[in-house]
């Protein structure tokens, strides 16, 4: 919804102030122009970024769309999940894990959080360190080597979609100017024709340099930015499962463990220590 608006906002300033300033809306309809500039766009995106970007990019506009994945309540229930299976562990051994990690779509522990029982990423990340606990991994140390590289892939991953809506907004403003340049091109060549058709093919090539300008600084510099603010949000969920995992790995009791994945959150969605408290509490009586 905000992306709607942002966006909303931003032609009905840009249209409605040039209106207001006794401008013709009609003149700003080129469509040739538009198919240069978001053509040759959509040519050099195809061009600049591997299968997996393009692929993605469903997921992409969804994130924009809809903002972060991840709101305070799935927050709540990743701290719920890891409070489960560590007092899990902590009373029936690391091997307690074992069926649930290695089949968590028939386990009843994930299908009572499905906040990541329906994220297969999160999911995975989960259950592949889980499954290292219960392969008799005790150095915390080596993990959080392993997991910090990991990490850094999957940021590295998002990173790509970031840097190619950047490269749009980038790569706009001098398309609009080719669209422009040859505007004027197809003017000389008109050059015989009365002042008020040139007028109009000189204000056609004008309306090139202008929706390149717009296109990127209106939307596609704002849509990279809101892209890598989400994926950052985004990342703190790893980060909390990272630090609940590791403190439990050494030896910390399931509270202490979910109080470090805690204060691994943003302060915009991390829950209080009582909220926390409320929700393992109901955690543990519905096991």
């Amino acid at each position: 919804m905000k992306f709607i608006i942002g966006i909303v906002i931003v032609v009905v300033a840009v249209f409605g102030g040039y209106w207001g300033v006794g401008g013709h809306l009609g003149v700003l309809w080129q469509p040739y122009e538009f198919v240069i500039i978001l053509g040759a766009a959509i040519g050099a995106f195809v061009i600049g970024n591997p299968p997996s970007v393009l692929k993605g990019l469903g997921r992409t506009f969804k994130i924009m769309l809809k903002g972060p994945q991840y709101k305070k309540d799935s927050y709540l229930e990743l701290l719920g999940l890891q409070y489960t299976l560590f007092k899990l562990a902590k009373a029936k051994g690391s091997l307690a894990l074992e069926a649930h990690v290695e089949n968590p779509s028939e386990s009843d522990i994930f299908n009572r959080f499905p906040a990541i029982a329906s994220d297969p990423r999160a999911l995975e990340f989960m259950c592949d360190y889980l499954r290292l606990v219960t392969l008799g991994t005790e150095n915390s140390h080596e993990v959080e080597a392993l997991m910090d590289e990991e990490l850094e892939t999957l940021n590295q991953e998002d990173e790509q979609m970031v840097a190619a809506i950047q490269s749009l907004a980038d790569g706009t403003p001098a398309l609009g100017i080719v669209a422009a340049v040859l505007g004027v091109i197809h003017t000389m060549g008109s050059i015989d024709q009365p002042p008020e058709i040139l007028g109009h093919l000189i204000g056609a090539a004008l309306v090139g340099t202008f929706f390149g300008v717009f296109c990127a600084y209106g939307f596609f510099a704002p849509m990279a930015m809101a892209l890598k603010n989400a994926f950052e949000s985004e990342n703190k969920f790893y980060l909390s499962m990272k630090a609940g995992i590791l403190a439990h790995l050494q030896g910390y009791a399931p509270a202490v463990s979910v109080e470090f994945a805690r204060k691994a959150l943003m302060s915009d969605v991390r829950p209080t220590f009582a909220e926390v408290e409320e929700s393992t509490q109901n955690s543990a009586q519905a096991a």
